[in-house]
């Protein structure tokens, strides 16, 4: 009948918060592999002008994720400066 607590809002803080950390490395680890694909793709690719191309293009869009992760996390930043509030951490206040 006792049974442990029902969560509270600090572990949903906890819980929030690794799952967004999770995920952000996760993202990380998608464009090394992206990025190592890519590397890949040039060094079999022969010569052949098609397969140079997806190379290229594989590797422009991992690049282009890494900026849009960037530019995401300076959104953020620039939210924290204009209002002084902090998005980047997760706060539940009741």
């Amino acid at each position: 009948m006792g049974g442990p607590p029902p969560a509270g809002t600090d572990q949903i803080e906890k819980v929030f918060s690794s799952v967004v950390s999770v995920m952000v490395g996760l993202g990380f680890i998608a464009l090394l592999v992206v990025l190592l694909v890519a590397g890949f793709r040039y060094l079999m690719s022969g010569g052949e002008p098609k397969a140079i191309q997806q190379a290229h293009q594989t590797a422009m869009w991992a690049i282009l994720g890494l900026v849009f992760m960037a530019l995401a996390w300076l959104v953020l930043q620039m939210i924290k400066v204009f209002t002084g509030i902090d998005v980047t951490v997760f706060s539940v206040r009741i």
